[in-house]
């Protein structure tokens, strides 16, 4: 396999600094991007858009925590071990996490944004606006373990 090498294009700034599981609608973070290599010109029309996908690296996340086998979500026993793909816990191979948080506005290289569940000074590798077109075409379907997990997520 080829090794990937990315460069980091602004970090979160604020909201939570531990990564608990729940609640993250009512957090506000600022993605701030980085100043020598992009200009507030790199953000023009992003203001149009209501909803972010980001794409961050879990940094806090020690490698010897990183799981590639199937476990309970959450630890939990009553839900079915599943593995590393069937799921989107933070101990995983690439420690990347993809986040869709409402903008709330774009001042100069800061990226206001709301329930981005990215903890304080998290790497970002990536901002793109959100789009409805590059959801799922179809109908989604999921196992119920994952909409009871989901439940207070947000």
């Amino acid at each position: 396999m080829q090794t990937i090498a990315l460069e980091p294009v602004g970090t979160v700034a604020g909201g939570r600094v531990e990564a608990l599981d729940d609640d993250w609608s009512a957090e506000q973070a600022v993605i701030r991007l980085d100043g020598t290599r992009f200009g507030p010109e790199s953000l023009a029309g992003l203001d149009a858009f209501s909803h972010l996908e980001v794409v961050f690296q879990f940094h806090l996340v020690e490698p010897a925590s990183i799981n590639t086998s199937a476990r309970h979500p959450r630890g939990n026993p009553d839900w079915p071990k599943v593995g590393i793909f069937a799921q989107r816990g933070r101990n995983r191979p690439n420690l990347l996490g993809v986040s869709r948080c409402r903008l709330l506005a774009v001042d100069g290289l800061d990226i206001h944004v709301r329930g981005l569940d990215a903890i304080d000074s998290s790497p970002v590798l990536d901002v793109k606006p959100y789009m409805a077109e590059f959801g799922p075409q179809g109908e989604t379907v999921q196992p119920e373990w994952a909409t009871e997990l989901m439940r207070s997520y947000y």
